[in-house]
């Protein structure tokens, strides 16, 4: 089916960023939050990008003004019975998620595709509570989602071709390059990457450098962009301690075994730049 009307559940840094990126490109956007406030953050942070790119001169305020149509927020669900493909990106909880699906299912129109932004959590235990197995797979954004390249596709063992190529021509409409992998915990990027932050952290548990040393070998060593204390304060800590206890769930080898020093600091409520508080001191790197 041709995708023209897309729904984003979860107005969050993921879910405004999709969003934005999908009425850029053209397709008409409904963005739904569970309350007002969340709802006006979330338009708010969509049209403050527009107004930025403008203002840089990356797109003309005609351009920004058009976008603007493209897209609308709500707090009825009822309203996506019309959407060709439904993303959900809301928290990294798999009994709201699995809520959410049900609760898709019954309102969105037969043959839609219901899709999840999750980062690792199981697509197939969402697909299990719809009577549209095989319209059901991941579409993982990577943050910020307007400006990064990669796409992961995950198919569950009932996702149909079909859907897989909707998605795959879906997201190079968008400008992406999608990637596919099977429903397994992590998909490919996460598989690897969170093992890699994740040894960072003991190493600096352990007293075996200091974070900034260990940055520095890394983008200096291996040519990264960013080293893993920055990217862990980039990525968000809780983020990085879900996606761990979704893969260690799955895959029990201490590689994935969340250290002791991750969960203290989510504990204390420190998640990196979503909330300036993270590894480095106001998480200003």
């Amino acid at each position: 089916m041709a995708i023209k009307n897309v729904g984003v559940v979860g107005g969050g840094l993921m879910g405004s960023g999709i969003a934005q990126t999908a009425a850029q490109s053209g397709y008409n956007v409904l963005l739904a939050e569970v309350n007002q406030e969340l709802l006006d953050k979330g338009m708010q942070r969509v049209h403050g990008a527009w107004e930025m790119l403008a203002n840089k001169g990356k797109i003309t305020e005609a351009q920004a003004e058009e976008y603007r149509g493209r897209i609308r927020g709500t707090l009825d669900m009822q309203e996506f019975a019309d959407r060709d493909l439904v993303i959900e990106a809301i928290i990294e909880n798999l009994d709201e998620k699995r809520t959410l699906f049900r609760t898709l299912d019954g309102i969105v129109q037969s043959g839609a595709i219901l899709a999840s932004n999750t980062s690792s959590l199981p697509i197939i235990e969402m697909a299990a509570v719809t009577n549209r197995q095989e319209r059901v797979a991941g579409i993982h954004f990577f943050n910020p989602a307007p400006v990064m390249k990669l796409v992961e596709i995950v198919l569950t063992i009932a996702t149909s071709d079909e859907t897989v190529n909707d998605l795959r021509a879906f997201a190079q409409s968008l400008g992406k390059t999608p990637i596919v992998a099977k429903d397994t915990a992590g998909f490919v990027v996460n598989f690897l990457l969170i093992p890699y932050m994740l040894s960072a952290i003991r190493m600096y548990e352990n007293g075996l450098a200091t974070m900034e040393d260990i940055d520095t070998g890394m983008k200096l060593g291996c040519g990264y962009p960013m080293g893993p204390f920055e990217l862990l304060d980039y990525v968000g800590l809780d983020t990085t301690l879900y996606a761990a206890e979704a893969i260690y769930k799955e895959y029990p080898d201490p590689a994935y075994a969340p250290p002791t020093l991750l969960r203290r600091m989510v504990q204390a409520g420190r998640y990196g730049k979503k909330n300036g508080k993270g590894f480095y001191a106001g998480a200003e790197k």
